[in-house]
């Protein structure tokens, strides 16, 4: 077997930065257990796999394509820099003619379109709702220990955990931050919490690009312990760093604007 591979720092334009994903480019169907062990082998984060719909396909002419996405344990449903990836190595890599893509995946249909200073990814918008600190103060406590909390809130739709620190505390506190993942799945083992986020406040003023909020996110529940860049303006503060511009539109959906740096391209032969 031998499948054309790539990998994109998805959410920036610098090589080495944003959050690198895995991309295979699948002619027709794949064994099943051969999704997982590539990811596995691939250890990044996300590894995502475009199949073609029909025998007829071209990646290079068609607009529509199956699109799945595996951690190195375990599938995912959704996945915004892997698509964001996989957009960019068809219309950068394989010069995908059409202006607009539509990927059918587990969440339904995502669009990826051209711009002129990166790629709009067109993406279901899942509401969040308000969690009481005390069912979940023994994951945070274990996560960022006595850190002030200052709002929780819990997204069903993702099983994501959203923890917005202190306005007291800045980007440089965010990006200092030691967070203990090893304990997190012992402590959340009901499968309601799939991923845990940190966000503080952005800074208005004094700053070259005033980002709306910083953020970071964590998923040992998934194989990640913690992921370089996830889906106003926001800069995630990990160690590679990356940047999105996100808008909220009136028909309940959001779009993500960011660019992707293609560093790998290649045939992986199993």
């Amino acid at each position: 077997m031998k499948l054309p591979i790539f990998i994109a720092d998805a959410f920036t334009v610098t090589a080495f930065h944003g959050n690198p994903a895995a991309v295979c480019l699948l002619e027709s169907i794949l064994q099943e257990d051969a999704h997982q062990q590539i990811a596995r082998e691939m250890n990044l984060s996300e590894t995502a796999f475009i199949r073609k719909l029909q025998p007829t396909d071209s990646f290079s002419q068609s607009s529509c394509f199956g699109l799945r996405w595996f951690t190195p344990v375990s599938e995912v449903p959704l996945c915004g820099h892997a698509t964001m990836a996989s957009a960019a190595v068809l219309f950068h890599k394989i010069k995908n003619v059409n202006s607009t893509l539509t990927f059918v995946t587990l969440s339904g249909e995502l669009k990826a379109r051209r711009a002129e200073d990166g790629i709009v990814l067109d993406f279901p918008l899942y509401p969040t709702f308000p969690q009481d600190f005390h069912e979940v103060k023994d994951l945070i406590k274990a996560a960022i220990g006595d850190t002030t909390v200052q709002d929780i809130q819990y997204s069903p739709d993702t099983r994501k955990l959203l923890v917005r620190l202190s306005d007291s505390y800045d980007r440089s506190f965010l990006e200092s931050l030691k967070v203990n993942t090893e304990p997190l799945p012992g402590i959340e083992k009901t499968g309601k919490v799939k991923g845990l986020i940190l966000t503080v406040k952005g800074e208005s003023g004094g700053q070259t690009t005033p980002y709306d909020f910083y953020s970071r996110y964590f998923a040992p529940w998934v194989g990640v312990p913690e992921d370089p860049v996830v889906l106003s303006l926001a800069f995630q503060c990990s160690c590679r760093g990356g940047e999105l511009d996100i808008s909220l539109r009136p028909d309940g959906r959001v779009d993500m604007k960011g660019g992707a740096a293609v560093v790998l391209e290649g045939m992986l032969t199993a």
